[in-house]
């Protein structure tokens, strides 16, 4: 059974949750003192919530054994102050639901649990899937439509029939479909939480009926990300829209490659964490690393 105030917790939850990278050391371990570091700072920033061992915290080049320590490495950092939402995703169901119990008994107030990908199930597939791994554990699940990276997505009526099942509050929306938070707020009410997975998108999402974002910019800039959003809610629709534009140019260097490929070398160039990324990633080219810091400098977070 969901524990009620866990899910009360998120079934509330709005603004902005930091999708947060995976520091590695030089030797290739997880740099445990960087990543505990950056998840203070981003709550002592007014950050919603943190998202750990999702596609930012490069999830699937992470062991088990990793997945279960950072999630309480960012327990203990945060100390109750903002939910922890683990990633729980594989493209093997039996493995998700591993993950998922993991992360429970790592502390975790909620789940992320993206689409399995290369397999390209069916939509009935789709549905046992995220029932299975929601009826797993006892802390709600927020699903995970990325199409681009999974090679399949939910469609409006799968998302209808998981956000009746009892422990599956919410959804991150990848699938650059922007009719849809309208429509799945009008058939959901406000209860299910509708958050963007794209940056570029938050003013047009929030205006549409979303909660918020789970996001890449606010790695770098997390205090602009909150102040957007708080406009927004405080009826300030302009004041938003300038915030979003003077994020833009960064944004739109954060996503010129793969993620988080581009946001761990902002976060080097600011001197917060390294930027190395597991094979098959590798560092970012010449020209994103120009992009990135001549986007930094327009914020005076860089010097060129």
């Amino acid at each position: 059974m969901i524990c009620d105030e866990r899910s009360t917790e998120i079934r509330k939850l709005s603004g902005y949750l930091t999708a947060v990278p995976t520091p590695f050391t030089a030797d290739g371990g997880i740099d445990e003192a960087a990543f505990s570091s950056f998840c203070d700072h981003q709550v002592a920033q007014g950050i919603s919530g943190l998202v750990v061992c999702g596609t930012t915290g490069e999830a699937p080049a992470l062991s088990a054994r990793e997945h279960e320590r950072l999630v309480r490495l960012a327990v203990e950092a945060a100390a109750g102050r903002v939910p922890i939402i683990a990633g729980a995703g594989s493209n093997v169901t039996a493995h998700s639901v591993e993950l998922a119990r993991q992360a429970q008994r790592a502390g975790a107030d909620g789940l992320l649990v993206v689409v399995p990908y290369y397999n390209r199930p069916s939509q009935e597939g789709l549905f046992r899937h995220f029932q299975a791994v929601a009826a797993a554990v006892d802390i709600p699940t927020i699903l995970y439509d990325v199409p681009a990276r999974t090679g399949c997505g939910l469609s409006i009526p799968t998302i209808a029939r998981l956000a009746d099942l009892p422990g599956i509050v919410g959804l991150k929306d990848a699938s650059g479909d922007m009719t849809r938070p309208a429509a799945l707020r009008r058939l959901l009410g406000n209860k299910f939480r509708l958050f963007t997975g794209d940056d570029a998108t938050v003013p047009g999402f929030l205006a549409q009926g979303g909660d918020g974002c789970v996001s890449v910019t606010s790695n770098v800039v997390p205090a602009l990300c909150v102040r957007m959003h708080a406009a927004f809610q405080n009826g300030d629709p302009a004041e938003a829209q300038a915030i979003a534009l003077t994020t833009t140019p960064l944004t739109s260097a954060l996503f010129i490659e793969s993620n988080p490929v581009p946001v761990k070398h902002a976060l080097a160039v600011m001197g917060v964490m390294p930027e190395a990324v597991r094979p098959p990633l590798c560092e970012a080219s010449r020209e994103t690393r120009g992009a990135i810091v001549h986007a930094l400098a327009r914020l005076g977070l860089a010097d060129l």
